[in-house]
């Protein structure tokens, strides 16, 4: 018997584990990070799928259809102490992610999970789990400190929902696959880290004359 097959005769609940935001806007990586952690260091069973997000938004529509249960790591706008975690389930997710958008991926993802609801496929259960970020204004940043600590924090809480939903998730025995990796291999986290160049030889914040800074 294979780890997604259950014990009662039913089919393995479909489990999707979605990270959404942008890597190159600093604390915005916060989502995409934790699938990131999640794959590098734990094996699920083959009804588990994790899925780097982006910003694609409305292209994720087919993910969140397809998923019996599904997974949201985001950094959400709390209005509460940086690297503060909040989880939020089912009907409040698209309430969450609306109140106050950090960029223009949270209004298509909001999008995304009213636009399932009405084609009647949509996920049994949906839960949330939202950082709020400290900084995003780097372009070309990393993770803040408080963000990078309370991901930690989130993936140890990920694994027990997932374990509950019968994601099986275990310790990796073997090294990642190089072309199975969510994120490609420039950006994983502790390369991109340290192959950012400074401030000094790359603006971060874009071209002033071009781009408005965001209040």
């Amino acid at each position: 018997m294979t780890p997604s097959q259950p014990t009662n005769g039913n089919p393995a609940p479909r489990i999707t584990v979605l990270g959404i935001g942008n890597l190159l806007w600093a604390d915005e990586g916060f989502g995409v990070r934790c699938v990131e952690a999640l794959q590098q260091r734990y094996e699920f069973a083959d009804n588990v799928t994790l899925i780097d997000g982006g910003t694609q938004g409305l292209y994720l529509i087919q993910h969140v259809q397809q998923a019996d249960y599904l997974l949201i790591f985001d950094a959400v706008d709390y209005n509460m102490a940086p690297g503060t975690l909040k989880f939020v389930a089912n009907e409040e997710v698209p309430r969450f992610l609306g109140v106050k958008k950090l960029s223009l991926h949270q209004t298509g993802f909001q999008e995304v999970l009213m636009l399932a609801q009405l084609t009647g496929h949509y996920p049994q259960q949906v839960l949330l789990m939202g950082c709020q970020p400290e900084y995003m204004e780097d372009y070309g940043g990393s993770l803040r400190p408080s963000v990078k600590a309370a991901l930690e924090l989130a993936i140890e809480e990920a694994l027990k929902v997932l374990h509950d939903w019968g994601a099986a998730p275990r310790p990796r025995t073997s090294a990642l696959p190089e072309d199975e990796a969510v994120t490609l291999r420039h950006l994983e986290l502790q390369r991109y880290e340290s192959e950012r160049p400074s401030e000094q030889d790359a603006c971060r914040i874009g071209d002033e004359r071009i781009l408005a800074r965001r209040s």
